[in-house]
Formats: C-alpha cells, structure tokens, sequence
C-alpha cells in the first residue's frame, strides 16, 4: 500500500460561462468533461488549484 495520499475529485459543473483562469484549473487537475474523476497526490498545490474551483468539483477523500 503507497503512503503517498489521495483526493478523489470529480467535475459536477461546466466551466462554461466562468472566468478563463477556472477553465485553465480544472485542465490542470487533468478534468475537463461532467463527471470525470481523477486521483491525485494530496499536496498543497493540488489543494489550492481545488480551492479555485471547489464550486465546479466534488471531493472524496
């Protein structure tokens, strides 16, 4: 088992009308369509690109 940890975050709206740094984030996090789920390392740069756009994304850590 890795001791690295994990955050869960899937993509439940559309960028769609948002500013273009937000659309730019959730590329970054590697989403980019309703519904997709990606796994990511828990870093602090991760969270703060999930903080941006913690109105577009559910987590499940």
């Amino acid at each position: 088992m890795s001791d690295k940890k994990t955050i869960i975050v899937t993509q439940t709206k559309s960028p769609i009308g948002r500013k273009s740094y937000q659309r730019q984030t959730l590329i970054g996090l590697g989403l980019n369509k309703i519904g997709r789920s990606k796994e990511l390392e828990d870093t602090p740069s991760i969270r703060g690109m999930i903080n941006k756009v913690k109105h577009l994304i559910v987590t499940n850590q």
